[in-house]
C-alpha cells in the first residue's frame, strides 16, 4: 500500500490504519476490561464478501456501537471465535469500513472529526436539526456517497436515526437496499446504554455484560419486495418491530424512556 494512497473520499490510508490502532488500543478495555463483550456470529463476518456489504444494527450510543463494531468485524477476520482478546488483531484492520453517520454530529470537536477520518459517512438528517424537529428533502450526494462506500467496502448503518429503542426505521435504508443489493446483514446489540453516557464516550458503569450478536443475511427479493416489507423485514431482523414489545414488562419500558429523560438533560 503506497503511503499517500487514499480511498474514494480522499481520505488517506496509511493515517486511517493508524486512527484506527490508536483508537482500537484506547477502546479496547471498555469492552474487554470495564465490562465484557459478549459476540455471537464471527463465522458469519468471515463468509461475507469484501465488498457492498450493509450491516443493520439497532442503535444504543452514538459512537460506543460503532467502535465495538469495528472490534468485532476486525477480530473476527483475524480468526478469533467470538472474542476480541488480544489486540494484535488491531495491526492489520480492515480499511474499507464505513459508518453513516450525522454530519452535524461528525463536526461537533477534534474527537468527532477524527472518528469521521475513520470511516464515517456523513449525511444530513432531514427529520432533525440541532435539537429540532426538521422536514426536508433527502440530499442525493449523501445516497450517491453510501453507494460509493458500499461499492468500495462494508457500510454500518442505524436505520432508527436514534438511540431511543422501538422508533420506527427510517424508509431511506429500504431505498438504498433496493438500489445497490447489497448484502444486508442485521446486527442485534444490547448493554450498551447501560455500560455507557449517551455519546458512548464514557464510561458510566462498570461490570456489565455487553452483547452484539452478528445474524446470517437476509434473503431480500430486491426487485420485487415493497419499501414496507423490507423495513418490516429489518425492523424483526434487528428486534425492533413492535411485535416485540409485546413480550418486554411494562416497567422495562418505563424504565427505558426514564433514563433517556435523563440522559437527555444531562447532556
Amino acid at each position: 500500500m503506497g503511503l499517500f494512497k487514499e480511498n474514494p473520499f480522499g481520505h488517506i490510508l496509511f493515517l486511517k490504519k493508524w486512527l484506527i490502532r490508536i483508537m482500537g488500543m484506547i477502546t479496547h478495555s471498555r469492552y474487554k476490561g470495564f465490562n465484557t463483550l459478549e459476540i455471537e456470529g464471527s463465522e458469519v463476518i468471515r463468509n461475507l464478501p469484501d465488498t457492498n456489504v450493509l450491516f443493520v444494527s439497532n442503535h444504543q450510543t452514538y459512537f460506543a456501537d460503532v467502535v465495538a463494531m469495528f472490534h468485532v468485524f476486525n477480530a473476527s477476520l483475524s480468526g478469533r471465535e467470538d472474542s476480541i482478546k488480544n489486540i494484535g488483531y488491531l495491526w492489520r484492520p480492515k480499511l474499507n469500513v464505513y459508518y453513516v453517520a450525522a454530519a452535524e454530529t461528525m463536526k461537533k470537536s477534534l474527537l468527532t472529526k477524527v472518528l469521521a477520518y475513520a470511516g464515517s459517512i456523513s449525511i444530513e438528517r432531514t427529520w432533525r436539526s440541532e435539537g429540532k424537529d426538521v422536514n426536508r428533502q433527502v440530499k442525493m450526494s449523501d445516497i450517491t456517497n453510501i453507494g460509493i462506500a458500499l461499492e468500495d467496502g462494508w457500510v454500518i448503518t442505524f436505520p432508527q436515526g436514534t438511540t431511543t429503542p422501538w422508533k420506527p426505521l427510517r424508509k431511506g435504508t429500504a431505498h438504498i437496499i433496493k438500489r445497490y443489493k447489497p448484502v444486508v446483514v442485521p446486527v442485534v446489540i444490547d448493554g450498551f446504554r447501560r455500560s455507557f453516557d449517551k455519546k458512548g464516550l464514557r464510561v458510566k458503569k462498570k461490570g456489565i455484560l455487553q452483547s452484539m450478536v452478528i445474524k446470517e443475511p437476509l434473503d431480500i427479493d430486491y426487485d420485487n419486495e415493497s419499501i414496507d416489507q423490507i423495513i418490516e423485514k429489518l425492523e424483526y431482523a434487528i428486534e425492533q418491530h413492535p411485535s416485540f414489545l409485546k413480550v418486554i414488562p411494562k416497567e422495562e419500558l418505563l424504565a427505558y424512556e426514564e433514563a433517556h429523560k435523563q440522559r437527555r438533560w444531562r447532556t
